[in-house]
């Protein structure tokens, strides 16, 4: 991953409703956890220009692991001013201000999804999906083809991913067992849990988790926005993803992979692998790493709206 701190300015708000806990305790459990396998209603923003078309699918975007949806504010801005779409961006669960579920997978991802479009009477989206959320996209558009009017994976390969599992449970690891005590400030509760991290990943990996830090205002507690501890405890069935994935047809709508080409996240070689899964599919490289929208924002742009805009 390409350090974000230059360009990523984002701003998160706590979430509301959160318990008060006692004095010298710190929530790195989660605290909004239910145990229910259903559906969750997501966290979003939506944007509309001066030239959306209500009738039109709309676009609707998943974004990474640790990520929220205010990473594709900019994004999401730019693209309606490009093209005649509703554009949602929104916080998928156990991340940002979504609801936290002790379950996290492409399944329960994608029926959170067919839920939020049910809910707003959209029959069919064009799906957009970063890293994880691609992968959540892919998994939708094969289950629900009928509600994919097109579909866009940026920078994820279905076939497989670069990290190995035993890395990210050291991640995870590191951030569950973080104790801060509520009396820090929050720049000090930051150098603590960024010196963490550090042991576990690189440098910019532990940027991008930082912009997951709270606090709140009221009782001092610092958590995680996202739900280290599911996250963590789902980490063993990522390798799981492609033989589920395989017990679905093929989507045969319209595809495009925009892809990194210093990013280990998509390789070369599956691309045959990939096509039998999505026939319709075409890639595309940008000189980029993982974050492939932030790094070459006027060329990411202009492979979305041009793919948005076609009539196929």
């Amino acid at each position: 991953m390409q350090r974000l701190t230059k360009s990523l300015r984002l701003l998160t708000y706590f979430p509301t409703g959160k318990k008060v806990l006692p004095p010298g305790t710190c929530p790195f459990w989660d605290l909004k956890r239910d145990y229910s396998s259903e559906p969750v209603e997501l966290s979003f923003d939506s944007y509309t220009g001066e030239g959306t078309d209500e009738t039109r699918p709309p676009l609707v975007t998943y974004h990474g692991l640790f990520g929220s949806k205010q990473n594709w504010r900019g994004i999401s801005k730019a693209l309606v001013r490009k093209v005649p779409r509703k554009v949602y961006a929104i916080d998928v669960r156990n991340h940002g201000e979504s609801p936290h579920s002790s379950v996290h997978n492409s399944a329960a991802m994608s029926e959170d999804l067919r839920l939020f479009l049910e809910q707003r009477n959209h029959p069919r989206a064009a799906c957009m999906g970063h890293s994880m959320g691609g992968r959540s996209m892919m998994y939708f558009a094969r289950k629900y083809p009928e509600m994919v009017e097109r579909l866009i994976v940026v920078d994820i390969s279905p076939i497989s991913v670069p990290r190995s599992t035993g890395e990210m449970t050291q991640i995870f690891d590191a951030m569950v067992s973080l104790d801060l005590s509520p009396t820090l400030s929050m720049g000090e509760g930051r150098k603590i849990a960024r010196e963490k991290l550090l042991k576990a990943t690189e440098d910019e990996t532990v940027d991008f988790i930082m912009l997951n830090l709270r606090k709140d205002p009221n009782s001092g507690a610092f958590s995680w926005a996202c739900n280290a501890q599911v996250l963590r405890d789902f980490l063993t069935r990522f390798d799981n993803y492609q033989s589920n994935l395989e017990e679905l047809p093929p989507y045969t709508g319209p595809t495009t992979f925009i892809c990194g080409s210093r990013s280990p996240y998509m390789r070369r070689e599956q691309w045959p692998q990939i096509q039998e899964m999505f026939p319709n599919s075409e890639l595309h490289w940008l000189e980029a790493g993982h974050l492939v929208h932030f790094e070459q924002p006027q060329e990411f742009l202009t492979l979305v709206s041009d793919f948005l805009n076609r009539s196929d």
